[in-house]
């Protein structure tokens, strides 16, 4: 069936297997062409599929004066610059609502918020044991290795890393709630 034929069956008839023609003909070449000038796959799909059904509807009133494959890739283009005008325009607008976004200096909130973590970490630190509590402020605060540690306090390389595993755990369950209150708000404070 040349495309001549599908024209003017296109005007008469309500025949699907044209329409099914007609997108297995030019539905590759037309996605093709959408992708290469749209900014994702999806948007693409979207213009092509919204071509064949406007066709399709206004099939009977259509009139194609070139050629069928010159009036759809003209018609993509035309659905794909209508597409980058609504895409630039919603940009604007966002622009236009959402206020721009503006360095300040808010090493004041940083420093609160780091004290009151310390605050936090202190008072839970005190309540691991005091063997727990040794090793993983050596670890951590004194910056010793686990085998210096095992020699300071006369226990085994394993003896320190259960120890650490131990207070690592307990301490990130009971900061839990204010580590996710402290990623809230330094969320919020980066969006300034």
């Amino acid at each position: 069936m040349t495309d001549e034929d599908i024209l003017l069956l296109l005007n008469k008839g309500d025949d699907t297997s044209l329409f099914i023609e007609l997108y297995n003909r030019y539905y590759a070449q037309l996605y093709n062409t959408a992708c290469k000038r749209c900014s994702s796959s999806e948007i693409a799909e979207e213009i092509v599929q919204d071509l064949f059904i406007n066709l399709w509807r206004n099939r009977a009133t259509i009139k194609i004066n070139s050629s069928l494959s010159g009036y759809l890739f003209t018609a993509i283009r035309n659905l794909i610059l209508n597409q980058i005008q609504r895409e630039a325009s919603r940009k604007k607008a966002y622009e236009a609502i959402i206020p721009e976004r503006f360095d300040y200096d808010n090493s004041t909130e940083e420093s609160v918020m780091a004290n009151d973590l310390k605050h936090h970490l202190d008072i839970n630190m005190d309540s691991l044991p005091d063997k727990c509590r040794s090793v993983f402020d050596l670890s951590r605060n004194h910056h010793k290795s686990n085998k210096q540690i095992a020699f300071e306090l006369g226990i085994s390389e394993k003896t320190v890393e259960n120890h650490i595993t131990r207070a690592l755990k307990y301490l990130r369950v009971s900061l839990h709630h204010i580590l996710l209150s402290f990623a809230i708000a330094v969320f919020f404070i980066s969006g300034k």
